[in-house]
């Protein structure tokens, strides 16, 4: 009997039962490709990551993502609570109040800032994305409106719906306020071979009216393909998000200061309140850099056993 020991994570929340859990598999080597899925779809979470020597001489990890149902080359929040954990763990020497690690990933290998308190503890954790990249405008609005079972008055009337990507392509849908993200009913055969046409897995769904006017954003993500109905908390469309929203003008950049800061909230019409933290930096009029963090509680851990 072979034993592989896991921790689960809330990520992007300061509390239990907030923000989108994720399993972390620490020492993962001696997993097939095959029992990786498998052991995905017995935790039944949004991700699964399992942690592997690299093969990049850069990286300090190697990590893997998956969901029930396939495998991801990058995924936000389990990057956050993957490398929060393994720095709980003592696996990182920590350093000062920030400590940059090296994760290798689908890809390529990318930087993660783990960021520890006055008291020492690491809760949180800041990674750098892929290059922010930009696809095809949606402009069937009729097929938008069915797929996510509203009418096309519900969608933004100025901003585009468009494939953005930090690392893993998604399509960005703007609505007109959050009484019409609220009232999401997906017509699934609609909303999934939208995604089809499109060639991404899934949807970054916003409005600029939040519920907190302290945020910036509020959003939902569907990725039914992956057999992610809705995700609580989105680190890699959040990053592509807010690529979008400075390409798109909605928020000015200061080119004096470079960063623009914006928070994001997420989950709360599914129970699991999520607020992620993206940082956007722009050089002469280019998007340089995409950044995503937040905060990470362990809730629960124990040893999956294979014959």
């Amino acid at each position: 009997m072979r034993r592989y020991h896991f921790i689960q994570a809330d990520v992007f929340t300061e509390v239990i039962f907030g923000g989108n859990p994720v399993a972390i598999f620490p020492d993962a080597e001696g997993l097939s490709d095959i029992e990786m899925q498998k052991i995905a779809r017995e935790m039944n979470l949004s991700e699964t990551t399992f942690v592997l020597p690299p093969t990049d001489p850069r990286a300090d990890v190697r990590v893997r993502f998956f969901t029930p149902t396939a495998e991801l080359p990058f995924a936000g929040h389990p990057t956050i609570g993957t490398h929060v954990v393994l720095a709980q763990l003592g696996r990182y020497p920590i350093s000062g109040p920030v400590t940059r690690i090296w994760q290798q990933v689908g890809i390529g290998t990318l930087p993660v800032d783990l960021i520890t308190d006055g008291d020492g503890k690491t809760n949180r954790a800041v990674m750098t994305q892929g290059e922010a990249r930009h696809g095809e405008v949606f402009e069937d609005r009729d097929t938008i409106a069915r797929a996510l079972g509203l009418t096309p008055a519900d969608l933004h009337p100025d901003l585009p719906a468009q494939v953005f990507s930090t690392g893993l392509p998604g399509l960005i849908i703007p609505l007109a306020s959050l009484d019409a993200i609220r009232r999401i009913n997906l017509d699934i055969g609609t909303f999934n071979e939208m995604c089809r046409q499109s060639g991404v897995t899934g949807a970054e769904v916003f409005t600029l009216e939040t519920l907190d006017k302290a945020h910036h954003v509020h959003v939902r993500n569907f990725d039914p393909p992956l057999g992610v109905f809705e995700d609580p908390a989105t680190g890699s469309m959040a990053g592509a998000l807010g690529a979008y929203l400075l390409a798109h003008g909605v928020f000015e950049y200061d080119e004096k200061l470079s960063t623009t800061h914006m928070v994001v909230e997420q989950g709360f019409e599914i129970g699991r309140p999520s607020l992620i933290e993206v940082e956007v930096d722009v050089t002469d009029g280019a998007i340089t850099e995409v950044r995503v963090g937040g905060q990470v509680v362990i809730v629960a851990e124990g040893d999956l056993m294979l014959d």
